[in-house]
């Protein structure tokens, strides 16, 4: 009995029993509800396969499919005062930074790279949503400083990709005077001459929406997007009226003249080579490069130009001179 209770017993119900499967294989959409497998939702882009939806991707998701080969390289943005205020509400904002830092793996709450696109070099900016709602802090202001005056030395466009609640509370006046400070370096650009790309992304409110975000020679928004400053809820609230159906959504945007494009994820790489190429004066970007001949095949092709050749110049010899 001890034999088939201690072995036999565990054996089968080892061999029978549910395997554990982990939890992040699966995500739901949040517009239509389908379960979409992970590598499935990645290779789309984070974009629902069922119904286009566009969900939350992370910058260094979003430029390693935008960048050539995916390879880029990061500018160094200088750091600022870890906790000006020293602002606690129920966490210190010390420690809500640590726990962001270590659920997004992110430094802060925006990257800026450098790298080509179709052979296009640009330099690139991307707000993460998911460190501490993509807030406009004093960080996020010394980013996008970082961005232009890398653009400006090496002359190259600035391509921005805003998503954020807006400005970040625990800094409190010191996150409203990046407003300025931005709108100051994207000054630069536009005095050298260079253009300034930007792609809304949902959600992008607040005082992003009223500084750098509005900015752009282009204004281009992903499908579906939120753009505004407040919400249509506090708007409703206090105005007491309903809003029109997609209201401050991309769509409404560009049919009342506020954005240029609206553009799905996936068409977006080919779209933004188009328009910095055209701004920039340069030739279509080219899609693709002829495959070198392999050496067999060009050593083959030798060898049977010159066995052609050996196989004339006896018939010449023979061949009759003219007089």
């Amino acid at each position: 009995m001890n034999w088939i209770t201690n072995y036999v017993r565990p054996t089968i119900n080892s061999i029978f029993s549910r395997r554990e499967v982990p939890e992040n294989l699966w995500s739901k959409c949040d517009e239509c509800g389908t379960m979409l497998f992970h590598r499935e939702l990645t290779d789309n882009l984070n974009v629902c396969t069922n119904c286009n939806h566009h969900m939350a991707i992370t910058p260094r998701a979003r430029f390693k499919a935008l960048f050539d080969a995916g390879i880029f390289t990061e500018v160094k943005v200088p750091e600022p005062l870890a906790d000006p205020l020293s602002f606690r509400d129920q966490k210190k904002y010390t420690d809500r930074i640590k726990d962001a830092r270590k659920v997004t793996s992110e430094k802060e709450a925006m990257l800026v790279v450098e790298g080509e696109i179709c052979r296009t070099p640009i330099v690139a900016a991307g707000q993460d949503f998911s460190f501490m709602a993509g807030s406009m802090g004093m960080y996020v202001g010394n980013a996008i400083i970082a961005a232009a005056e890398r653009a400006v030395t090496l002359k190259r466009p600035l391509v921005l990709f805003s998503a954020a609640g807006g400005a970040r509370m625990q800094e409190g006046i010191l996150s409203l005077m990046q407003m300025p400070r931005t709108t100051v370096a994207l000054q630069m650009l536009k005095e050298a001459g260079l253009p300034y790309i930007v792609v809304l992304t949902h959600p992008t409110t607040g005082g992003v929406t009223a500084s750098y975000a509005m900015l752009g020679d282009v204004q281009i928004a992903e499908p579906g997007a939120l753009i505004c400053f407040a919400g249509p809820r506090v708007i409703e609230q206090t105005i007491r009226e309903k809003l029109p159906e997609g209201f401050q959504r991309a769509e409404y945007l560009l049919d009342h003249g506020m954005l240029d494009r609206v553009t799905p994820r996936g068409k977006l790489r080919d779209e933004l080579v188009t328009i910095i190429r055209m701004l920039t004066h340069q030739p279509p970007a080219v899609s693709g490069d002829l495959p070198a001949p392999a050496y067999e095949e060009a050593a083959e092709s030798a060898v049977a130009g010159l066995e052609a050749n050996s196989d004339a110049a006896p018939q010449d010899s023979k061949a009759p001179k003219k007089k």
